[in-house]
This record gives C-alpha cells, structure tokens and sequence, in this order.
C-alpha cells in the first residue's frame, strides 16, 4: 500500500539510502531501548548521508525535499527505529519549516543555511514543566533580559529530543521588558548551556529528551531570531506531520513482524501455519485497513500543505479559511495516524499472542513507543476542540 505515495525518482534513491541503514538500526534497536542508550552512531550515519539536510533548499545545498517527501523518508526510517526516527525528525521539520517560511532575517538564515549543509542538526526547546505543552499557551518560565546589547537567558526546558547531539537549541523566552515571546537561536557550546540527563520514561526511550538548563546565557542582540505573532509561541504547521510519519513507520513494523509470524508458526494443534485461521486473518485484514486509512488521511494532508503553500509562493494570499482548512486538516492526520499505529501494534500483539510480551520481542517496544505520540502536539482533545469550532463558525 505504501508504494500508492512513491512518486518521483529522486523518492525513490532514497528510500534506497536509507535501506543501506536497515539492518545496522534495526540490529541496535533492543539494545537502545532497554538501555535507554541515545544512538550516536546512528545519527552520525545520517548526518553522513545527508538525511538532516533533506529539507534544506537545493539551492542552499540541500534537496529541496517538501513535507510529503519528507513523511516518506520519515516513515520507513522509523520502521527501523523508532527512538532514531523521531530524534533526528526534530532537525528535519524545523530546517523545512525556517526555510520555506523564512522566519529569520535574510542573512541569520544564510549563514544557518551554510550549517546546515555541513551537517548541523537543531531542535525548538520549547517544553517546560510548569507549562505544559507549548500549543496551550502557557507563558515560558525562561526569560530573557537586555543587558546593552546583549541577552541574558535564564531557564530550563523539558522534553528536549536528541539533545546529547544538538548543535543549536531554537529556545523560546519570555522577553520580560517587551512582554512577548522570542526564540533564540544558541550554540551547544555557548556558556551557560547544560544538559540535565531527566529522560527516564518507558517509550522511545532512546530519544535523549533531557532537560535544557540556562544559566545565565549571554548572546548577540541578533541571536533573537523570532518574535512570534501567534500567542501560543507554538505555530501548528505541515511540517508536524514528520512526528505521525514516525508513529506510521513503527507501526509498519508492527504489521510487518505480525505477519511473518503469522507465515512461519505452526502450533501442533493445527496444520499447516496461523495464517490459516480465519481469526488471525481478520486481525491482518484489520491492520492493513488501518494502515491504508491512516497513509490517505497523512499523505492527503501533506499534499493538500504543499499545494497550497505552492499557491502562497506565486504570490496568491491565502484566506484565513484557507488557513484554518489546512491546520485542521494537518490537526486531523496527526490524530487519526496516532490512533491507528496504537491499534494496529495492538492487533499485531493479538497475532502474536504471549510471544509479543517477552522482553526480547520488538512488539512490546512498539507497543510503548507508539503511546509517545498521544503526547506530541497538537494532543486529541484539541484538534477535536478546533473541529468543532470550524463547523460551528460555518456560514449557513
């Protein structure tokens, strides 16, 4: 089913590259999770083959790659591993999102861009304790002071993903004199920055989304890089569909190990292999229309997102209507993905039977790692919320 969305060549090579990495991921992945172990190596390999930089511009060095090209890429990298797939899809998100609405004065993202292309990988520090999830609104408990021409940082952020190997923290701040929010782009080696190793959960537990402390960070007056306009400090945008892809891409797995079980046991109190039972049938039969529902609804999303963002680059302004569609409709991927890779690792598990429950069994794992994504923005009630919302705000 998952052939339906490859469309282009240059998919194609990729999904290509990425399989010379199948068997090293998966081959480590047990071991990452049971160790809570934030895979280096793996990242390495896929600043090597230039993964991070896929979303970058081709004229800046990159490919060029849009969102729906991205989930693909995302998808299948995250059959392979979970906890690799969602640390490094952070990076991939964030450079497609700077890029193609360029946030950032001209010459910060030039000189980004250059970073970029040699391999830098970057995520928002968004999260804090006190405030929840950054999409509610809640004001950052980190604040940033003048002190002349410089800022004065001072917080912790939660929830960092892939932080032992970030290269730049886009942390948001309360700007106290202006009573605002602003993101700052800092450096891993900047003064002040430390991690405080926190990640202590039973999902995607190789991710390293350990706290961020900011003591005292002094930066240039340009490292404020953005002042949002929304009061969230949070923007929902396509590019969030790289965290359902994930979710996808382990569920996929789930499918995938499902059925060669099913293929290759053969209790003694039947003949032949599982497969054969109409029971166990209908549970493949239901993950595969599970599957199929969840990759209409994301990649329908996705290239709904780039056609109108196509429309918005030759000039046409979009209505708010049109914005609202859009957001909703990403809103709706996320949540309809999320639900179904839960529900198709769980009638994996039902193929399997006690099996899936030994600690040396992938599904067990899957089955943890798949519940993250309830947690990742926007979270069910909300997009349920604005659904509702639209349909009430509907001219008659």
């Amino acid at each position: 089913m998952k052939g339906l969305f490859i469309k282009t060549e240059e998919q194609r090579k990729w999904l290509k590259k990425l399989a010379t990495l199948e068997a090293e991921f998966k081959g480590n992945a047990q071991q990452i999770d049971e160790q809570s172990i934030f895979p280096r190596e793996h990242i390495q390999k896929l600043r090597d083959i230039g993964y991070t930089k896929i979303t970058l511009p081709k004229e800046l060095g990159g490919d060029g790659f849009t969102i729906y090209d991205a989930i693909l890429l995302q998808e299948t990298l995250a059959s392979y591993d979970g906890s690799t797939a969602l640390s490094i899809g952070w990076t991939v998100l964030t450079v497609g999102e700077l890029f193609e609405n360029k946030y950032w004065e001209p010459s910060k993202l030039a000189a980004f861009a250059k970073e970029v292309e040699k391999g830098a990988i970057i995520n928002r520090a968004v999260s804090e304790a006190a405030t929840g999830s950054p999409i509610r609104g809640g004001r950052p408990g980190t604040t940033a002071k003048r002190d002349g021409d410089n800022w004065i940082i001072n917080g912790r952020k939660s929830y960092t993903t892939c932080s032992p190997e970030l290269d730049y923290f886009l942390t948001s701040a309360w700007i106290e004199d202006e009573e605002k929010i602003g993101f700052f782009l800092i450096h891993k080696d900047t003064p002040g920055i430390s991690i405080e190793e926190t990640w202590d959960v039973i999902a995607m537990r190789g991710t390293g989304s350990h706290d961020l402390v900011l003591n005292a960070v002094k930066l240039d007056a340009s490292d404020l890089v953005e002042v949002p306009n929304y009061t969230t400090g949070f923007k929902l945008n396509g590019w969030l569909l790289m965290i359902p892809a994930t979710y996808l891409g382990i569920a996929q797995a789930a499918r995938d190990y499902a059925i060669q079980f099913a293929k290759t046991h053969s209790p003694n109190s039947i003949q032949g292999t599982i497969a054969t039972l109409p029971n166990v049938q209908a549970l493949l039969g239901e993950i595969e229309l599970e599957l199929a529902q969840a990759r209409f609804a994301l990649y329908g999303a996705a290239q709904s997102y780039v056609e109108l963002k196509a429309k918005e680059q030759k000039g046409k302004t979009l209505t708010e209507q049109e914005g609202l569609v859009i957001v909703n409709a990403v809103n709706v991927a996320k949540h309809v993905v999320t639900n179904a890779a839960i529900n198709v690792v769980d009638k994996a598990m039902r193929v399997v039977g006690a099996k899936s429950l030994q600690r040396s069994n992938p599904l067990q794992r899957y089955y943890r790692d798949v519940r993250a994504g309830l947690h990742n923005p926007p979270m069910d009630d909300l997009t349920i919320k604005k659904l509702a919302e639209m349909m009430l705000n509907e001219k008659a």
